[in-house]
């Protein structure tokens, strides 16, 4: 299925075209096609086995495409490893937490701080006594609301203030494209809705370009502004949250829905 949605005149930060993987006989994404615009939320959703963490995982490098091309602001990245594809502005967060425990929070948003700024690990303790580097940190984490847990140590702080560490660590790279893997996975109810409040904060900015996996519906429809649906690896349609939720095959294949017909058919 190919998207024809037209991007602005810079061109599309993202473009995926006929990306397929295959473990042995099996193909775990077939032809996908999509254009993330600068400054869009895309959205990948599906049920489980439908090929969502393949093809999230080809993005950025952790898995080679058996076929098909993936191009970052107009350079080919296809089958880069994951650090020069982050080393070109894509940064990306995981399920699991990616954190330093023993470090400060602020600390763990300095160490991403020094590498993006060119220094060595050796002089990270001369490089966060830089005041400019302390105020950018300081910045961010304020952006975040972490502010008030900066001198905490990162592992002491509540799960969902590490997944918001997370993404601190994360855009402190300066990233043009941020993929974020299941960013409210395992979340109270109140940390979702506080996630979810940062990431549309963070997309209305116009700063950042997301490409989100994401298992929770209300997350999903509240802040993407197109979805990717996939079903048994390939893309089932690819569109707005309000035409995604009104078309057929997405209610029947991934919402579990029957149309009116289907429920006819059934009763009878």
């Amino acid at each position: 299925m190919t998207d024809t949605t037209t991007t602005n005149e810079s061109g599309p930060v993202l473009q995926i075209r006929d990306l397929s993987r295959r473990f042995g006989g099996v193909a775990a994404v077939s032809g996908i096609d999509l254009d993330v615009a600068p400054r869009e939320t895309v959205a990948i959703i599906g049920p489980n086995g439908a090929g969502k963490t393949t093809l999230y995982n080809m993005v950025s490098g952790r898995l080679k495409p058996t076929t098909g091309t993936l191009t970052f602001e107009g350079r080919d990245i296809t089958g880069l490893a994951p650090h020069r594809i982050s080393r070109l502005g894509v940064s990306r967060s995981f399920q699991i937490n990616n954190i330093f425990t023993e470090m400060t929070v602020r600390e763990n948003v300095e160490v991403a701080l020094t590498a993006l700024h060119g220094w060595g690990k050796r002089w990270f303790n001369v490089a966060t006594r830089a005041k400019p580097l302390q105020d950018e940190a300081d910045t961010l984490l304020e952006r975040l609301s972490l502010s008030e847990l900066a001198h905490k140590r990162a592992g002491t702080i509540s799960y969902g203030d590490k997944r918001l560490l997370e993404i601190a660590v994360v855009l402190a790279t300066r990233p043009r494209l941020v993929l974020l893997d299941e960013p409210t996975a395992g979340m109270t109810p109140q940390e979702t809705k506080r996630v979810t409040a940062l990431i549309k904060s963070l997309a209305e900015s116009g700063d950042y370009t997301f490409l989100i996996t994401e298992h929770d519906m209300d997350v999903v429809f509240g802040v993407a502004d197109r979805i990717l649906v996939m079903h048994r690896g390939e893309a089932l349609v690819v569109g707005t949250p309000a035409e995604v939720r009104d078309h057929p095959e997405v209610r029947r294949a991934y919402l579990g829905e029957e149309d009116e017909e289907d429920a006819e058919e059934t009763a009878s």
